[in-house]
């Protein structure tokens, strides 16, 4: 699946910030050595992004329950607020192949 062009921009600058650009075979998402803000080579563990996830929407004193598929509902309900099809909005669910053009009808 293509990426939206904000995705693409927020990870050229996620990747700059991180200094991890020359590093094509590690992963993208890293774990930090403790609170120093430090990379590891180790990618984040997915309950470590859950409890970030958590945390931030605590601090934001979101009431509602927001964890990793809630930004997958998000997108797919602003895909359909844009004129996207269902047939297509499953394509996205089970990432297959789509256009361009339909990504960018996500616009949040």
């Amino acid at each position: 699946m293509p990426a939206h062009h904000n995705l693409e921009a927020y990870l050229d600058a996620y990747i700059k910030a991180a200094g991890i650009g020359d590093d094509g075979r590690s992963p993208l998402f890293r774990s930090a050595r403790g609170r120093s803000g430090l990379l590891t080579e180790r990618p984040v563990h997915r309950v470590d992004a859950y409890q970030m996830i958590r945390r931030r929407a605590s601090d934001a004193r979101l009431k509602a329950r927001i964890g990793c598929h809630s930004f997958r509902a998000t997108g797919i309900t602003a895909y359909f607020d844009n004129g996207g099809t269902l047939e297509t909005a499953q394509l996205m669910a089970a990432h297959d192949e789509i256009t361009l053009d339909e990504v960018e009808r996500i616009a949040i």
